[in-house]
């Protein structure tokens, strides 16, 4: 090991791990082999033709690709190590291989990351940590030769974006950027419509996405809160929403203007809620027999055992009150960005919604595309809806130029996203990648691309200015887009308009 590697590991261990896992990683791992981690000589790329996984932060999200790997895709993969900062958790997740897969992964704290890779020799490592310490494991990981998938968003600032696209130049390693949304079977036919010049040239788009008191209230409890932890909802959140407009649009952000503020999830609103304060967590809450927002983690298994079960090994407590005064996320966000192209996205997000779902309309020289989803509702307490509304009902209606609206035939999936997520784990996990003209497997450009219009966002509302991209980072090249009409076709002229 030279010098230089040895520096990475010093601050890569000592910025993020070394309060909750130096001790428990000495006295756990240095000799008990209570984690079962096999020696470099027992595990060897050459002992089988499987591609080989290793994956770090076993919270919720990391589940999807564990059964991918032990059950759906297990003839062409193999998961050879789990990692975390929580040993209660990296137990847990051991004892799901066993019973999912019938296989002992071996399991490593944080601190012994790259002694894990070392010994593990995973291909590709997966990145499901908090999204403020993505960057640490995708550069340690291409340093130590691996190639990474990585969960959304690719990190959460500039700086850390910058590291991640060093160390793909350093190393010629890839990362690859987990957008499910693309996939989702209604979002592609969106695309397959733009790219078939519907309604020609997107010159402008209308973007409204809705949290409701449910879904959205949860990023105010969890690590997410913090923008240190996941750049805010402008990050985390619409990542996917940025990126689905760079790959709708086959087009990049120049510039963005934003504002945003936090009224709805402070210490204010509880008390005008009737309740007597902001208090630290629901389970130990004076008043949560009369907050509504109260999160019980007993009553749900998986966070349960996830979290509750565990919080004695690291101090994170997944049930915090979502009025309390440390949150320094925006709950209310309104953003312009000017695309590459020419075209303008208005988008607008919240998260305290009495429904939840999307609203979109393409403007185009040859007519507009608008399409929409409400996911679910809890406009009453038992989340019925009224009159004709059905909750997760999708719709797509092209308004052509002068002539006569119409409805198409929704494409459908079946599985978690809406079938996006079926897709988009056959491509990620099957050695032979099925043809897709869309287009939708994202690397490091995208996941960049999508971030920086979040990031540039967040800069914007603390500046007060519109930021531009090469600001934060520059010579950032194109990602891998299928091509869609230009501003130099030729286009029909419209039909008269009938005058009364």
């Amino acid at each position: 090991m030279n010098a230089s590697t040895t520096h990475t590991k010093a601050e890569f261990t000592r910025r993020q791990f070394i309060a909750t896992t130096a001790i428990a990683g000495a006295g756990l791992l240095a000799g008990t082999g209570a984690l079962a981690q096999p020696t470099q000589t027992q595990i060897s790329p050459t002992t089988s033709r499987k591609k080989r996984y290793a994956i770090v932060g076993l919270g919720a999200r990391y589940a999807m690709f564990r059964d991918a790997i032990l059950k759906t895709y297990s003839a062409y993969n193999e998961l050879v190590g789990l990692c975390d900062i929580n040993e209660g958790r990296l137990r847990l997740a051991q004892s799901k291989a066993r019973e999912i897969g019938g296989v002992e992964v071996p399991g490593y704290l944080a601190a012994d990351f790259d002694r894990m890779v070392r010994q593990t020799a995973p291909d590709v490592v997966i990145v499901c940590t908090k999204d403020g310490t993505h960057h640490q494991y995708i550069v340690r990981a291409m340093e130590l030769g691996c190639d990474v998938i990585t969960e959304k968003p690719m990190t959460v600032d500039e700086k850390k974006c910058r590291a991640i696209l060093d160390a793909i130049r350093r190393t010629g390693r890839k990362c690859r950027v987990t957008f499910n949304y693309r996939y989702s079977p209604p979002r592609t036919q969106i695309k397959d419509l733009l790219m078939n010049g519907v309604i020609g040239d997107v010159l402008s788009v209308d973007f409204q996405w809705l949290l409701n008191t449910h879904h959205g209230a949860d990023y105010f409890r969890r690590w997410h809160s913090y923008r240190a932890d996941s750049g805010g909802l402008l990050v985390h959140k619409a990542t996917h929403h940025f990126d689905l407009m760079n790959w709708w649009l086959s087009a990049v952000p120049v510039s963005v203007m934003a504002t945003g503020k936090r009224e709805f999830y402070t210490p204010k609103m509880a008390k005008r809620l009737g309740l007597q304060s902001h208090h630290e967590r629901c389970l130990t809450c004076p008043e949560k027999q009369k907050c509504t927002f109260c999160l019980d983690l007993t009553a749900n298994k998986n966070l349960k055992e996830l979290y509750l079960d565990n919080e004695k090994y690291d101090g994170y407590y997944r049930d915090r009150c979502v009025f309390r005064p440390d949150i320094d996320i925006e709950d209310t966000m309104n953003v312009l960005v000017n695309y590459n192209t020419g075209a303008t996205l208005c988008y607008t997000l919240n998260a305290f919604n009495s429904w939840e779902g999307y609203n979109i309309r393409f403007n185009g020289t040859k007519g507009q595309i608008e399409h929409g989803m409400q996911e679910q509702l809890y406009v009453s307490g038992d989340g019925t809806a009224p009159g004709s509304i059905k909750p997760g009902s999708t719709y797509i209606r092209i308004y052509p130029l002068r002539g006569t609206p119409y409805e198409v035939e929704v494409w459908k999936g079946e599985g978690a996203h809406g079938g996006g997520d079926k897709v988009m784990l056959d491509d990620l996990f099957l050695p032979e990648k099925p043809a897709d003209k869309y287009m939708r497997a994202a690397d490091h450009r995208g996941g960049a691309w999508s971030i920086l219009t979040g990031v540039a966002a967040n800069k914007s509302i603390v500046l007060g200015r519109a930021v531009k991209i090469a600001e934060l980072v520059e010579k950032l090249g194109m990602p891998d887009y299928p091509p869609m009409p230009t501003r130099d076709d030729p286009l029909p002229m419209p039909s008269p308009v009938q005058r009364g």
